[in-house]
């Protein structure tokens, strides 16, 4: 259910979008959504391809209008308002600069469409580009600036009108990693400065993880999980989620006891511990799915301390640490993350037989 209208920005109610002439005929791009988003939140909607995630961002900027439910804007009915009506901006993926146009005139140009007072332009333009970091290149035309910094203006434009609302359809995607990084930083610098809410639209997990106060994770139309970062990762409460948020190990188990929100369970691996309980459709003997992430696990020095066991089937290095997939007896495969520590760290190669300890609380029983 979302949070009190009074507390939403956006307030989403039971909106569905279905392109042709019924649910039977048509594509259902969005089912029966309902969320709220907060005053002053960095938001992100996650999600792969076609899962639904542009066409509720579009749905809010107004560029369509929902077949089914309605979105309130700050109590407001937006029903039937075109887009230059609503006090929300998009920021794109392909920013749509005009190339024949310096930086300071595609951000004024928004403005003289609104019929500011040419007094009132200059100082937000000034305003602006001061937020973005961009005072320098006011007089640059836009096609002789980089990828970065042609966002950089794109971003200006957008928050020039003072929207309540900036909308962002994954304007990350097409930088380079390093410049995406730090993009991030500023994105979020941006939000926090501004106080305006901020929806965010993209399909990497990482991004969604590092920007967000939080995020809505969706698949094929619906909203699967709304929570903050942390909630989102650590306690996944269906299988796709735990699945699509990062690495994940998922074994089979079955419930040996529960209580409230913590189950007891027996992986078919042979460890018995607790897990966290997700619903409340569980019961003592269902077979369950369990998730534990990589970096949950560690190898230590004898059966004793030890909750799993099994051989080393693959070595994966990345930089910063090392992926271990562990096949064990149940037949089950398992994967380790260790962080690099240097020269000293212990080398494990293909073929050992190893001993896992599982981290407390890092075990969570997904529904499907």
């Amino acid at each position: 259910m979302p949070e009190q209208t009074a507390e939403a920005a956006i307030d989403v109610r039971n909106t569905s979008k279905i392109y042709g002439r019924d649910r039977e005929t048509g594509v259902v791009a969005l089912d029966q959504v309902s969320l709220a988003i907060r005053d002053n939140e960095f938001f992100t909607l996650l999600g792969p391809s076609g899962c639904g995630k542009t066409t509720l961002l579009r749905l809010i900027a107004g560029f369509e209008q929902p077949t089914e439910g309605e979105i309130l804007l700050f109590g407001e009915h937006l029903e039937g308002l075109p887009p230059y009506k609503r006090p929300v901006n998009t920021v794109f993926q392909h920013y749509a600069l005009f190339p024949h146009m310096t930086v300071a005139e595609n951000i004024s140009f928004g403005l003289e469409m609104l019929e500011k007072p040419a007094a009132e332009i200059k100082p937000v333009v000034d305003e602006v580009l001061g937020l973005v970091q961009m005072q320098d290149l006011a007089e640059r035309k836009t096609d002789q600036l980089s990828g970065g910094q042609q966002q950089r203006v794109a971003l200006a434009r957008a928050l020039a009108p003072r929207p309540k609302v900036l909308l962002l359809d994954e304007p990350l995607s097409a930088l380079d990693f390093k410049l995406r990084k730090e993009m991030q930083v500023e994105l979020k610098r941006l939000q926090h400065e501004t106080g305006i809410t901020f929806i965010f639209v993209t399909h990497d997990q990482e991004e969604a993880l590092a920007m967000s106060d939080r995020v809505a994770v969706m698949r094929d139309g619906l909203i699967l999980q709304v929570g903050d970062p942390n909630e989102i990762y650590d306690r996944p409460a269906k299988r796709f989620v735990a699945d699509f948020i990062g690495d994940i190990n998922i074994l089979r188990a079955r419930i040996q006891n529960r209580d409230g929100t913590r189950a007891r369970v027996k992986l078919e691996a042979g460890y018995e511990g607790e897990a966290g309980l997700p619903t409340d459709s569980q019961d003592l003997g269902d077979e369950v799915s369990v998730a534990i992430r990589p970096e949950q696990l560690s190898f230590v020095g004898g059966a004793i301390e030890a909750d799993l066991s099994g051989s080393i089937q693959h070595v994966s290095y990345f930089g910063s640490g090392f992926d271990y997939e562990i096949l064990m007896p149940s037949g089950e495969t398992l994967t380790l993350q260790l962080q690099n520590r240097g020269a000293d760290q212990h080398d494990y190669a293909i073929g050992d037989e190893v001993h896992i300890a599982i981290g407390s609380n890092s075990m969570q029983i997904l529904s499907d």
